[in-house]
């Protein structure tokens, strides 16, 4: 799909997200780290000698157990201490999927010290969002509402056009090739499909290098 016609297709799942009695599809998961991006939503320091990437769906029961079940305890273990640079990326977009899209820009909205708070809210949301129509419009609202932002200051910053189009050239960004479901792992050269535990980040960690 060009380039235009993608940021109009993203542009209208969005839209229908936002629309009055609209609901999206939950996506168990999607099917289908290289160094930075423009763009990247990153924790930790820079100067970590480990680095790791989450490829990961807001809409996916498996990102969102991950979050929930390891990501507490990987955060304060590695990326608060300095120890690994963690950078998400939303993927797999897809008319199914507007609610990545969407929880993407509204992040990005609220700011790079609030987007990791608004995604962690997505998915601790995630029931709600699926569980009725207009569930993921109202999440939405309310999560945006926790960042500072109105609702109308939502739906301006998801029909933003050049958002849009930095969505877009992310999501066809080369790393990306290499993913095919959610959530996928990279840490070092290594990769990882799967809800990745506490001990085997440990393991990777210590074959990229970390001590």
């Amino acid at each position: 799909m060009g380039l235009f016609n993608r940021r109009a297709a993203i542009g209208a799942v969005i839209a229908v997200t936002l629309t009055a009695g609209a609901s999206v599809a939950l996506v168990g998961c999607n099917k289908g780290a290289g160094g930075a991006i423009d763009g990247d939503m990153t924790l930790g320091s820079t100067d970590a000698k480990v680095k790791m990437i989450e490829y990961g769906s807001l809409s996916c029961v498996h990102c969102a157990n991950w979050n929930r079940d390891v990501w507490p305890e990987f955060k304060k273990k590695y990326v608060d201490t300095g120890k690994i640079h963690y950078t998400f990326r939303p993927f797999k977009l897809s008319p199914a999927d507007s609610y990545t899209a969407a929880g993407d820009l509204l992040g990005r909205c609220a700011g790079k010290d609030k987007y990791f708070g608004v995604i962690d809210a997505l998915f601790h949301s995630q029931e709600e969002a699926f569980g009725a129509a207009g569930g993921a419009k109202q999440v939405l609202f309310n999560v945006g509402a926790q960042a500072g932002l109105s609702e109308d200051a939502v739906r301006a910053c998801l029909s933003d056009d050049k958002a849009l189009l930095a969505l877009d050239k992310r999501l066809n960004e080369p790393k990306a090739k290499e993913v095919a479901a959610t959530p996928t792992f990279f840490i070092g050269d290594q990769k990882f499909e799967s809800e990745l535990p506490m001990a085997d980040i440990d393991k990777a960690y210590a074959k990229a290098g970390g001590k």
